[in-house]
């Protein structure tokens, strides 16, 4: 399973941004079914930014989501993502 969350982020704000991203990539990388997570800046928009992680499967994605660390550590960075679907097979 492969989910990816899309920002838009201020220039002025990319390289803490890119702070805070990491370290919700290393929360994540943390829970079981965890397979690899990269982030990226896209070339031709810098202010967009996305975290792209793959899974074992939709139930690992989701267990990491409600542990109480992603809670604490990653769902705040995450809710600044664009409202979009980002799920996949």
């Amino acid at each position: 399973m492969h989910a990816i969350a899309r920002f838009s982020i201020p220039l002025g704000q990319a390289s803490e941004f890119r702070a805070e991203l990491e370290g919700v990539r290393i929360v994540l990388s943390e829970a079981v079914g965890f397979i690899d997570g990269v982030i990226g800046q896209n070339l031709d928009d810098p202010t967009l930014w996305h975290l792209s992680t793959n899974w074992e499967n939709v139930g690992s994605y989701r267990r990491a989501l409600s542990s109480t660390r992603a809670k604490l550590e990653a769902i705040p960075i995450l809710a600044r993502a664009i409202d979009e679907p980002g799920a996949y097979e």
